[in-house]
Formats: structure tokens, C-alpha cells, sequence
């Protein structure tokens, strides 16, 4: 079957999905011009600057190869979608706040305005290309709003689902070489031809045999469950970094074990604060609400018990650096170094250092945030808005009283030092601060946690990079060298910038 001849690709939505993946399209296939629209002005005149709206490793390369060339970001929606012959939608799918589901199913009003969108400017048949995350039977839904609103009935719509399996901070790079590239459409033969067209695309760089088909429904429900596993497998080890926490275990032991056995592997078994993201939590609730509505009460349960794991493990972590602090944190400054939900990227959607920071603070800690490539309206405005509100293009900036001292984390980072696992230079200043918690929040800063962590927290780091809680260990030494080094500083004087100079030297 000779796939239709595809010269022009649209993609609604500028965001952390839709603009690398476009940008990736576009650089390894010139000979298809490639659109990205936003209604956002502000995004799209970034992802026309030299400054652009998202970090990812490798992006502003991809980019400025392709731009100008076939890859162009504007706000004419109409004008492009109408000209396009496959049009994808990259569109928030946030959780819901009210009504049937809330807290759970997803809001598909951005969804649906993109289909009516699309109806409205079509004049010749298209392949539409869900890439947000979505319920199972979206298609079959949006396809009734396409047709139901396109005023020319010689135009044809086919739905096709290729949901992204991207990782931020290595997103170019799962871009260019994925495990594997999943496309659903439906077994009729004009389905089949956009199958085969979407798959003419992605074979100008990715081999046919990491190309896989699948059924609209299978590859919807393909999305959901890959990003549950994914969150089981990291809820799973925190679980047991608890019990290793009790029993005087060692995590890392414990995950190195289990890791070495081939039908395990050793992949998501780094204990941490928990996982963070726009997806994991996000698509488990999803599958939870799914599994609700078709009277699968007991796997609905399941599932919902990795979130509450999640949720659980950030609560911990909050209520053992209060106890490492005497059992209160009241009038002390606390500096969070790493604000992303991981490392190499800006993103915090979701991130635990949210809760983290918000547990510290409802203790009258002041806290201090630093993170290269989040700015500083952007904590403030993840720390003032509602749960499941940060997902919605609208949401602005409270002006809670609560959370003014996020802003102090500029004006308190001002001594350099090398990050080894990132390429940033990180400012951090230890003047007036009683605690130091960094890579525990984001793994970015792991190569510099063990040094600013000591700066004023003396005895108490000890505990946290214990044998039983040591989830940044390989750039933290053993805890009886820790304790050497912190009492031989306390001997010598010189107060915390002595202690500093102490436990950065070799």
C-alpha cells in the first residue's frame, strides 16, 4: 500500500511534548514543512528567540537546525491546521477539579476545543494524531465532535493514537532513538492508509521494526499503563526504603540485589522523595477513574495505592528532617537546592520538593529555593496554586502571604560551586541557614548535597545520608566519616565557613 503523500504537518500545542517532538520531525525530515500553533503568544515568540521556553539537553541544537527551514512556531492556528494533512494534538489533559470524577478523570475541554478547532477550518480530509495522554475510547468521542462540526461532509477524518513515551531530560535523545514508536488506528482501510502514513513519517529516521501498530483502544490504554509501571516500580523501592529505614537495612543493598536478576533489572529502583512529573500521578488517578467506571473497584484500588505510597513518602521525608531538627524547624531557614521534579530539565509539574517545601513551611521553616533552570515566579507560583490547578494554561499566581519567603532564594544563592552532574554552575550561600537539603529533591545536585548539607545542619545530615536513608550515596561518604570530619571542624573553629572550607576540601 503506497502510504498518501504527507507535505504538511501541524501540531496544536507548544509545550513539553509538541515542540521537541515537531522539532525532531522536522530535522530529520526536510522534505515535510512542520508547524507548531499555540494560541500562547508569549510561548511562541520564545520558541522564535534564542530563548526557548522549555530546557532540554540537546533541544536548542534541534531547533536551530530546523527552524526557518521546514520547522516554523506561530499563533495562526486556522491558517495551518487548515493546510495540514496530519494535524497532532498536544494539548494539556489535566485532572479534574469539579464535577463527575474530580480529582481522578481527565478534562478533555482542551481536547475538545482542538477537535472543534479542527472541524471548523477543514476543507480536505485529515489524519488527527492524538498525542496528549487519554482516556481509553477518546477517539471514538472525538471523532463525533469532528464530523458533528465540520460544515463540509466530503471530509474525512481518521484518528490515529501515538502517544509519546518521552523521558525529560533525555527527551531529544528518546526522540531520535526510541525503544519504540506505537501508532493505533482502526483495522478499515482508509484507517490502515493513515496508519501507514503517520508510519512513512517516522521511518525517515526510525527503522520500521521499532514502528509497532496496535488498535486505537490498545494504544490509548498503552500510555496509561507503561507510566503506571513506571510509578509502581519507584513507589515499590520507597516502600521498602521504609522498612530498610526500620529494620536497619540498606536500600541501596537491597536494590542492588533485586536489581542483578534479569527478570527485575535494575531500572526505577532508586529510592527518593517519590515521583513527581505531569504524567505519573496524573495517568495512574486517570486509570484508576477507568477502571471505577467499569466496575473494576478492586484494580482501581490497586493502582491508587502507588499514589498513595507516593504521597506518603514525601510526608515522611518532611517529618524526619523536622525530627533530625530537634522536632521543630520554626524561624529556620531551610535552602532547597533543585526545584525540577528531576534532573536536566525545568519542568516542576508535580514535583516533590513542592510538598516538601510546603510541609517545611506550614512548620514556620523559611525557605529558601534555588534551582538554575526554574525561575523564581515560577516556585512561587507552583507553591501558591491549588492541587491539579497547575495544569491549566490560566492558572495564576496567588498572592499568599504564607509563601513569601520563596522568593528570599535568589538573594540568599550567591557562592559558586561546580555541579558535576550538571553542566549549570550552582550558587548556594550557607549565611543563615540551619539545613541544607539538596539532592534529596532533585538528583541534580548530588555531586555538591554531601558539602552544603553539613554547612549548619552539623550532626543532623548524618542521619539523613545514614546507611538506612542514603539515596544520593555515591557522592556521600560513609556516616562515622561524616561525624569525624564534622566534630574535627567543630574542634578547629571557625564556625560554619570553617566547616564548609573543611568538608568541601578532598
Amino acid at each position: 500500500m503506497t502510504p498518501p503523500q504527507v507535505k504538511k504537518i501541524a501540531c496544536i500545542g507548544a509545550g513539553y511534548v509538541g515542540g521537541p517532538t515537531m522539532a525532531v520531525i522536522a530535522k530529520n525530515s526536510p522534505d515535510i514543512e512542520v508547524v507548531v500553533v499555540d494560541i500562547n503568544e508569549e510561548r511562541i515568540k520564545a520558541w522564535n528567540s534564542e530563548a526557548l521556553p522549555i530546557y532540554e539537553p540537546g533541544l536548542d541544537e534541534v531547533v536551530r537546525a530546523a527552524r526557518g527551514r521546514n520547522l516554523f512556531f506561530s499563533t495562526d492556528t486556522k491558517k495551518h491546521v487548515g493546510e495540514a494533512d496530519i494535524v497532532f494534538v498536544s494539548v494539556n489533559t489535566p485532572t479534574k477539579t469539579t464535577g463527575i470524577g474530580a480529582g481522578k478523570a481527565a478534562d478533555l475541554t482542551y481536547w475538545e476545543g482542538a477537535a472543534r478547532l479542527i472541524a471548523s477550518v477543514s476543507t480536505s480530509s485529515k489524519i488527527v494524531v492524538e498525542k496528549s495522554t487519554v482516556p481509553v475510547k477518546t477517539a471514538e468521542a472525538i471523532g463525533k465532535v469532528l464530523k458533528r462540526n465540520c460544515s463540509d461532509p466530503t471530509v474525512n477524518f481518521e484518528i490515529l493514537s501515538n502517544p509519546e513515551f518521552l523521558a525529560e531530560g533525555t527527551a531529544i535523545e528518546d526522540l531520535q532513538k526510541p525503544d519504540r514508536v506505537l501508532i493505533g488506528g482502526v483495522d478499515t482501510p482508509s484507517g490502515q492508509a493513515a496508519v501507514a502514513a503517520l508510519k512513512w513519517v517516522y521511518n525517515h529516521w526510525i527503522p520500521v521494526e521499532r514502528i509497532l501498530t496496535a488498535n486505537l483502544w490498545s494504544a490509548e490504554l498503552a500510555k496509561l499503563t507503561a507510566n503506571a509501571f513506571l510509578a509502581q516500580r519507584i513507589s515499590s523501592i520507597n516502600s521498602i526504603s521504609a522498612l530498610c529505614e526500620a529494620s536497619g537495612a540498606n536500600v541501596q543493598q537491597v536494590a542492588h540485589a533485586i536489581g542483578t536478576d534479569s527478570r527485575i533489572g535494575n531500572k526505577f529502583l532508586s529510592a527518593s522523595v517519590g515521583f513527581g512529573g505531569s504524567c505519573f500521578q496524573k495517568d495512574i488517578l486517570n486509570l484508576c477513574y477507568v477502571c471505577e467506571t467499569l466496575g473494576l473497584r478492586e484494580v482501581a484500588d490497586y493502582w491508587h495505592a502507588v499514589v498513595t505510597m507516593n504521597d506518603y513518602q514525601k510526608q515522611r521525608f518532611v517529618e524526619r528532617v523536622i525530627g533530625s531538627m530537634f522536632n521543630t524547624v520554626s524561624n529556620k531557614k531551610i535552602a532547597i537546592f533543585g526545584f525540577a521534579f528531576k534532573k536536566d530539565t525545568g519542568d516542576t509539574r508535580e514535583t516533590p520538593a513542592i510538598d516538601v517545601c510546603k510541609g517545611l513551611v506550614r512548620d514556620n521553616a523559611k525557605v529558601a529555593v534555588y534551582d538554575p533552570k526554574v525561575t523564581s515566579e515560577q516556585i512561587f507560583r507552583d507553591m501558591s496554586t491549588p492541587k491539579f490547578e497547575w495544569d491549566r494554561p490560566d492558572y495564576s499566581r496567588s498572592h499568599t502571604r504564607l509563601l513569601d519567603n520563596v522568593e528570599q532564594a535568589r538573594n540568599d544563592v550567591t557562592q559558586p560551586f561546580d555541579v558535576s552532574r550538571w553542566c549549570t554552575s550552582l550558587a548556594c550561600s550557607i549565611k543563615g541557614i540551619d539545613s541544607c537539603l539538596t539532592s534529596l529533591l532533585t538528583p541534580l545536585f548530588e555531586a555538591a548535597s554531601f558539602r552544603l548539607r553539613q554547612s549548619a545542619g552539623l550532626h543532623v545530615p548524618c542521619r539523613l545520608a545514614s546507611s538506612h536513608m542514603r539515596w544520593a550515596s555515591p557522592w556521600i561518604p560513609s556516616c562515622r566519616r561524616c561525624t569525624e570530619r564534622v566534630e574535627l571542624a567543630l574542634r578547629s573553629g571557625g564556625g560554619p565557613a570553617g566547616l564548609l572550607a573543611r568538608l568541601s576540601s578532598p
